[in-house]
């Protein structure tokens, strides 16, 4: 792992705290970082060649985040997700983003409709050649931008930590080819609703594309325990 001291020549020690967190993050994300993996201070110093203090600050964030969990006498661990827990996270992202995109699209100015459909056509380059780091980065940068124009910050923030929670389960289904297929298909229909102004069957593909979401998951996640 590079020195993240020396990427400019120097940070300040939240700065360091940010960028430990950002590549810890995308450890957990990519599945790089396993379920149950316990992320030791001292090792994490050592790699990125930084004092414990940041890494301690990192770690808290990402906890707050959900994607770590500190245990006694065992220290922070990646979080693992039950079923019952991926289901609930789901509900909220249902109820959450369908109070957003209805109230965004009356409000939607033309250059977030294109600033949407630029992040579409990356992503279904992405999709194309096999970019997994990247979908679930602009899966959530689409949503995002769709949401923007709700101007309900706090909302989307609580938003945008169950898409960081969800994120690795969903880069590994996408490895099916279905999978890929229809949340192509679901984020064009819902981006076409959206220039339209059609809020009821934005609002609606919306609910079925997160509730068929969840569902997938499930399913794929009990296929691979199965073996």
């Amino acid at each position: 792992m590079a020195d993240i001291n020396n990427k400019s020549g120097g940070f300040k020690r939240q700065t360091i705290t940010e960028a430990v967190a950002e590549a810890l993050r995308e450890e957990i994300l990519s599945g790089q970082q396993k379920e149950g993996a316990q992320l030791r201070q001292d090792a994490i110093a050592s790699r990125f060649n930084v004092s414990r203090i940041p890494v301690r600050e990192a770690l808290r964030q990402l906890e707050a985040e959900g994607l770590v969990t500190f245990y006694a006498h065992k220290g922070a661990v990646v979080s693992a997700l039950s079923r019952e827990e991926i289901r609930e996270l789901f509900d909220i992202r249902r109820l959450l983003e369908g109070d957003l995109i209805s109230r965004a699209i009356p409000r939607m100015p033309p250059e977030l409709i294109q600033d949407a459909e630029n992040i579409l056509n990356r992503y279904d380059v992405a999709l194309e050649n096999g970019e997994v780091s990247l979908w679930g980065e602009l899966n959530a940068e689409f949503h995002h931008i769709l949401y923007i124009a709700a101007e309900r910050p706090k909302t989307l923030a609580i938003v945008q930590n169950l898409h960081n929670n969800i994120d690795r389960y969903l880069r590994i289904q996408l490895h099916s080819a279905g999978a890929r297929a229809k949340a192509r298909d679901d984020h064009w229909d819902l981006l076409k609703f959206c220039k339209a102004g059609d809020v009821e069957a934005a609002a609606d593909l919306l609910d079925r594309h997160i509730e068929a979401g969840c569902e997938n998951l499930i399913e794929f996640l009990d296929e691979q325990s199965a073996g």
